[in-house]
């Protein structure tokens, strides 16, 4: 059983007045055993023996006032102390829950669009500072209202999902992966030029157009369409934003399930 500080600090108070009245005690007896050799006088024996009883009534006194009194008062505010720190633990950890929950798609388990804009704005400043290129890949999944309205929204939500882990497995640990809405994903490469961002979309491209998805006895054909874009170093998240947005609809109306930069 582990004390509180407090608790402690009282066990000490306690033993040192134990101790003071063992003194106490053993100076009466030392008083009496060495009247004779000090030749003392009975009066003033008498008066050091009123000085050591009212010493020992005080000390049984403060004894007894901590035991019953000052301990219950210490335990109580020990035994509420813990109670506000335990709820305080909780609070805090369903706060982070609710902080996790607004900032996590409740579908797919990746992040949301709230967190993707505070992402992509943060990486911005950061490599701004150190000169560095930020990819931007955005894709929408072709013809995905007919995979609803043929096989069903549970279909729709299973393909969703296996996107999403297509998304994560082929993603790096810093890349930013989030589900804008609907059928619309997007990724923030951090430090990848025009370049390797093509062929990293193309090997996603494929990753997707290859994924078994089944609907009964029906293997399921899903494509996407993707646009990309490299921060210029001085557009802001927004602008950024809108620039591969708008390559994703020159890949939608090339044909899909391409990628336009």
């Amino acid at each position: 059983m582990r004390f509180h500080r407090a608790e402690s600090a009282f066990f000490v108070f306690i033993f040192v007045i134990m101790a003071a009245g063992l003194v106490t005690l053993h100076a009466y007896h030392f008083v009496h055993t060495a009247a004779s050799q000090f030749q003392l006088s009975a009066s003033q024996i008498a008066y050091i023996d009123k000085l050591l009883f009212a010493n020992g009534v005080l000390l049984a006194t403060a004894l007894f006032f901590g035991a019953f009194f000052s301990y219950p008062l210490i335990r109580l505010q020990v035994k509420e102390e813990g109670k506000l720190r335990a709820m305080t633990e909780s609070l805090s950890a369903r706060s982070e829950t609710l902080e996790q929950a607004a900032l996590t798609d409740g579908l797919t388990g990746m992040q949301n669009r709230r967190y993707f804009d505070d992402a992509l704005r943060e990486y911005l400043h950061e490599f701004r500072r150190i000169g560095k290129p930020v990819g931007l890949m955005i894709l929408d999944l072709d013809h995905f209202k007919q995979v609803n309205d043929t096989h069903g929204h549970d279909v729709g939500d299973e393909v969703l999902r296996a996107v999403a882990k297509c998304l994560k497995d082929l993603t790096r640990y810093h890349d930013v992966v989030a589900r804008l809405g609907g059928e619309e994903f997007a990724v923030v490469t951090p430090n990848m030029n025009v370049e390797s961002l093509q062929r990293f979309a193309e090997r996603i491209r494929k990753a997707i157009a290859t994924m078994p998805i089944m609907a009964g006895n029906v293997r399921l054909r899903i494509t996407a369409s993707v646009g990309l874009a490299v921060w210029d170093g001085k557009e802001s998240a927004e602008a950024f934003y809108r620039r591969a947005d708008r390559q994703l609809y020159e890949a939608k109306s090339l044909g899909r399930n391409r990628v336009c930069a």
